[in-house]
Formats: structure tokens, C-alpha cells, sequence
């Protein structure tokens, strides 16, 4: 029989808060906050593990959670009141889950013959990381290698924002060190994003394999990245201000690659 609660003082409901607002607990616990029936079939689909379904069914009928998981053991069905407690929100379809994080290192990812991939040097915002997540999946990137993030690749915000790419895209965080040693070793160009350039994006060939490398939107890349990349790119400015948000500019410059790449036709 499948357990109701109705208060937002039920151990499990404060432990989700918990959860939701500090990465400590998400890596303590090794569990994440998933959000919404597609985040949530998105990430089925990638091999992740459902701990717990949490539903609303004044929202959302028993059936429907049916389709995500057999087991009344693992769902329990909540008020209203306690989904407006723990649902970032309303849109959501009266759903959430907690599941076990899957977590790739740069040994795990099986590249193309031909691969492009997207890095990330110190992301911080979790809006700029989802938004590249979704531009990754559009454009069926190889990988998004996060170098020294500075945050959770499983934020709630990122699953949000990413509207479930987190899943559907290979992300392996490590340290730049790190991920300039294996570019070189798999032999992959890389492709500084950088102010300083003399090279524009579109006068540059990224039919051979390769990688684009992006910083923050503060600063910028560090120049460990600037020196130790194959060559740097810079996009055309011609208004009064001299960038653009990090996620924009990413899409510009992987499009580009994907329309010298005919989209992998």
C-alpha cells in the first residue's frame, strides 16, 4: 500500500529540503532531486537509479507513476501542501524522485571517430551550465568535460534548467590538468574562447576533431587554458559591450562547428 503524507514536517519531506539546498547532503547521501516527468523519464532512460517517487496525486494519478516504477515501496503519495513545499515549481505534473547520481570520469567516454566536445572551465552559475546542456544535446556533442566546477553538475537548478540534458549528454567533471592531458593523449584540438584572439570562430576549420574550451563569463578563461589550448577564437562584437553570456556564445561557436560538420549527415 503505497504510504501517504501530509505534513511538511515528515522526516522524509525535511530531508528533500535538505537535499534541494545544500550539495553537501546531495554527495553525503548520494542521492539527487529530480523533477518533472520528462527530467525524470530522461533520466530513466540513462541508467539512473530511482530511490524514491514522491507524488501528488491530486495533481497526478497513481497510474502515471506506473509507468515509472512498479514498486509501492518506493512511492509515496503527498498533499498538495507538502508538494508546494518541496516542488521548485507547479509545472512540474505533481512529481518528483530522488535517485542515485551516476557519475562518468574521462576513461568512462567512448568518443566518435571524428569526436567534438564542449569544456567548461569554472562554471558557476547553474542557468549558463543547463542552458550549454541543452545546446550539447541539440547538437549531439561527444561530451561536456567541466573543469574545476564550482558547481553541482546535479544542482536541482541544473536539472531544471537543462529541462533533463544533464542525462541525455556525457558530462565528466575533473581538473583542467586533467582534462589537457587527456585531450592531448585522444589527440583533440582545442579551441580557446577567448577576447584576446585574433582569430574569428566562423574563419576557423573544427571539422577535425576537437574541442571548444569556455570560461566564466567574469572572467574569462585562466591562462593556464589560454597557453595550454591549440589555438584561440573569438566571436565578432560590433555593439558597445564586448561579450556575451557564456551559454550564447557557446551555441554560436558549437553550431558552427556542426554546420562545417553537415550535422553529422
Amino acid at each position: 500500500m503505497i504510504e501517504k503524507i501530509t505534513s511538511i514536517q515528515n522526516p522524509r519531506i525535511k530531508n528533500i529540503v535538505k537535499l534541494q539546498q545544500k550539495s553537501s547532503e546531495r554527495k553525503n547521501q548520494n542521492l539527487i532531486v529530480i523533477e518533472g516527468f520528462r527530467e525524470i523519464a530522461l533520466a530513466i532512460k540513462s541508467g539512473i537509479e530511482i530511490k524514491a517517487i514522491f507524488f501528488c496525486s491530486e495533481i497526478i494519478s497513481s497510474e502515471r507513476i506506473k509507468e515509472i516504477n512498479n514498486n509501492e515501496n518506493l512511492v509515496f503519495d503527498i498533499s498538495r501542501e507538502v508538494y508546494h513545499k518541496i516542488a521548485y515549481r507547479e509545472s512540474t505534473e505533481g512529481i518528483l524522485v530522488l535517485a542515485e547520481p551516476c557519475f562518468l570520469s574521462l576513461k568512462d567516454l567512448k568518443l566518435r571517430k571524428n569526436p567534438f566536445l564542449i569544456i567548461l572551465e569554472s562554471v558557476e552559475k547553474p542557468g549558463n551550465l543547463g542552458a550549454i546542456l541543452r545546446t550539447a544535446d541539440a547538437a549531439n556533442v561527444d561530451a561536456v568535460i567541466i573543469c574545476d566546477p564550482l558547481t553541482d553538475i546535479y544542482n536541482p537548478n541544473v536539472i531544471r534548467s537543462a529541462v533533463g540534458c544533464v542525462f541525455t549528454n556525457k558530462v565528466v567533471a575533473c581538473s583542467s590538468e586533467k582534462a589537457m592531458h587527456w585531450l592531448k593523449e585522444n589527440k583533440i584540438k582545442s579551441f580557446a574562447a577567448a577576447l584576446t584572439a585574433k582569430q574569428f570562430y566562423h574563419e576557423t576549420d573544427f571539422t577535425g576533431s576537437s574541442a571548444i574550451v569556455m570560461g566564466t563569463e567574469a572572467d574569462g578563461l585562466t591562462q593556464k587554458w589560454i597557453k595550454g589550448t591549440d589555438e584561440q577564437i573569438k566571436i565578432p562584437m560590433n555593439g558597445e559591450i564586448d561579450s556575451l553570456n557564456v551559454s550564447t556564445s557557446t551555441a554560436i561557436l558549437v553550431f558552427e562547428a556542426m554546420r562545417q560538420r553537415n550535422f553529422y549527415k
